[in-house]
């Protein structure tokens, strides 16, 4: 996994083949099994906005991860140009490798337009530098853990704000099983919009299936439940400033049939709501059939 904020941005540079198919790169000594989703869909998004007008913004993209990727071999993402209207643009991206489709992704953009404005307030909750950082948190589980997390998660500066887990009857029912955390990219991104979005993109898919798990009081790093991203989608409200402070303000209302469901609100740290998240995922318990 990449190693800085500047190695995610390579990442999400794209090398065109031809028009509206593009070749993403892997990570370099990257020990995952299998491809980050975040990076796929990250990659994904970045392949439409290079198809779309500069005046048009993603303002909704639902995902399905349908194989786990291969991480020895580049992903091709191939954009089919659905629709081009007068205030949106629709563009769909099937990502392949082994010449099979590992992926999914539908994107709706839209050009800057006046209208009604309302939003959620933000949870008040400690701040970045009043919360924990997530290095502190994985460091209990061992230093193997911890190692493996400073070399793959390097790029993000986290800070766990807590949870809900019950503490002592893992059963205990909870309403709702609420997760939450700070996180920014360590460093500073380039201002293009594009690249923001994308980043962000990234970085949803990391901890939000863990908040499935809170009231089983179980992490997603467990070696008691085998997890995976099946769907995922992004609706992003205002823009977002992805090397600045977020609060992922994540809740998961159901999990059933060996999947979890998680929501979140997205907080810029000044209160702003700038994008909802929500995910459905594997969260099987080891031991039981594939």
């Amino acid at each position: 996994m990449p190693a800085s904020l500047d190695d995610v941005v390579v990442l999400l540079d794209l090398e065109k083949l031809e028009e509206n198919l593009f070749r993403g790169r892997q990570p370099e000594n990257s020990s995952v099994v299998r491809v980050f989703g975040g990076q796929v869909a990250a990659q994904a998004l970045m392949a439409a906005q290079t198809t779309v007008p500069s005046d048009r913004h993603v303002h909704s993209m639902h995902v399905y991860f349908i194989l786990g990727g291969d991480p020895s071999i580049p992903i091709v993402y191939d954009v089919e140009n659905v629709r081009d209207g007068r205030s949106f643009t629709t563009r769909r991206v099937a990502a392949r490798q082994h010449g099979q489709i590992i992926f999914y992704m539908t994107a709706s953009f839209q050009v800057d337009e006046p209208g009604w404005d309302h939003q959620d307030k933000m949870p008040d909750v400690p701040g970045p530098d009043e919360s924990i950082r997530l290095t502190d948190v994985i460091a209990t589980r061992g230093d193997e853990a911890l190692e493996r997390w400073k070399r793959e998660w390097s790029s993000f500066d986290l800070r766990y704000v807590g949870d809900n887990r019950p503490a002592d009857d893992p059963q205990r029912e909870l309403e709702p099983a609420v997760q939450r955390l700070w996180f920014r990219g360590d460093g500073t991104l380039p201002p293009e919009r594009t690249i923001h979005n994308a980043a962000f993109t990234y970085i949803s898919d990391l901890s939000l299936l863990g908040a499935s798990l809170v009231p089983h009081g179980i992490h997603i790093g467990s070696p008691e439940v085998q997890p995976a991203s099946l769907d995922h989608v992004i609706w992003f409200h205002r823009p977002i400033q992805a090397d600045q402070w977020l609060l992922y303000d994540q809740a998961s209302p159901s999990a059933s049939g060996a999947r979890g469901l998680s929501t979140a609100r997205v907080f810029s740290a000044d209160g702003t709501l700038v994008a909802t998240v929500a995910q459905e995922g594997l969260i099987r318990p080891v031991g039981r059939r594939d």
